[in-house]
């Protein structure tokens, strides 16, 4: 049977300032042209590859059936193979390039059902040069994928377990000590963390928070230090002015907030800093939910 797509969902790293995003539009426009484009973000920072993967990694599971770019691909124009995936045995194939960009969103519907290596140049466009991928291979591929193309003619098929993977830093619970990092600022300055729900309950819902330092070549010392406690809340208006929450985000994990503030601006955060959550009460303390200062210790980043 063949199948046919009629959405194409397309993250990037291109942002809005060049034409990247709207050239890849008319590619497909003119392909095909009753398909319709989703825009899931193209402003991941550039050659960001973790982040683009746990960006569509969090959209997944929300995204129409169909076609999926990701492109986020520093090595493009080099030997790095550009590849399709494809999940639910049809019901979406991912393209991008096969630098783990595509691995949460993979692990997130369930894994691959087939790959394909896109070495037919059939399906291409006839570019300048070999920099514009996003062009003249993915925009191109998709395009024919949702005029009924079957998966096998667009090159060879591949392990899926031979694709390269995605890495995420794992969280740690010791000594009731819950050691974990940012993953994820969004713009409000909500900080989410490769924690899990369920590593907090029945640690309390008062923590001590600590900023580590992170060990980095031209680190000349601290630049001060914050008293602060953080909270565990279910929404944001639970929280004081000022004050810091421990939240159950919109994806299900565990992310430091604020009401109407930035949790990232007031702790100092940025993502891949390391953190850790030192219970203050206990879930039989009957005085649990007392706030007491704590010292907060900045992470250290290398000098520019």
């Amino acid at each position: 049977m063949t199948l046919r797509y009629d959405t194409i969902s397309f993250l990037s790293d291109y942002g809005h300032t060049d034409e990247f995003v709207g050239v890849v539009h008319s590619v497909i426009r003119q392909i095909s042209p009753a398909v319709r484009v989703i825009d899931i973000t193209h402003e991941v920072a550039p050659y960001d590859v973790r982040a683009a993967g746990l960006a569509l990694g969090r959209a997944a599971q929300y995204l129409a059936p169909g076609v999926v770019i990701a492109v986020v691909d520093p090595g493009v124009g080099s030997g790095r193979r550009a590849v399709a995936v494809e999940v639910g045995n049809g019901q979406s194939i991912l393209l991008g390039p096969d630098n783990g960009v595509l691995a949460p969103a993979v692990a997130m519907v369930g894994g691959a059902t087939r790959a394909v290596w896109l070495n037919n140049p059939e399906y291409h466009l006839a570019g300048a040069g070999s920099l514009f991928d996003g062009r003249d291979v993915f925009a191109s591929v998709a395009a024919h994928l949702c005029n009924g193309v079957p998966l096998e003619e667009l090159g060879e098929f591949i392990e899926p377990a031979g694709l390269i993977p995605g890495t995420l830093p794992i969280s740690e619970l010791d000594d009731d000590v819950l050691t974990a990092e940012v993953l994820w600022v969004d713009r409000y300055g909500n900080a989410q963390l490769n924690a899990d729900p369920e590593e907090l309950d029945g640690l309390g819902t008062v923590f001590e928070l600590n900023l580590q330092a992170a060990a980095s070549v031209g680190t000349t010392g601290s630049t001060g230090s914050t008293v602060r406690t953080v909270k565990r809340v279910r929404s944001f208006s639970e929280l004081t002015t000022g004050a810091l929450g421990l939240v159950i985000d919109s994806y299900g994990a565990v992310a430091l907030v604020c009401d109407r503030a930035s949790a990232a601006e007031e702790l100092g955060l940025e993502t891949g800093d390391a953190l850790s959550l030192r219970p203050l009460d206990s879930a039989d303390d009957p005085a649990r939910g007392v706030t007491t200062p704590v010292q907060l210790s900045p992470s250290f980043r290398p000098q520019s």
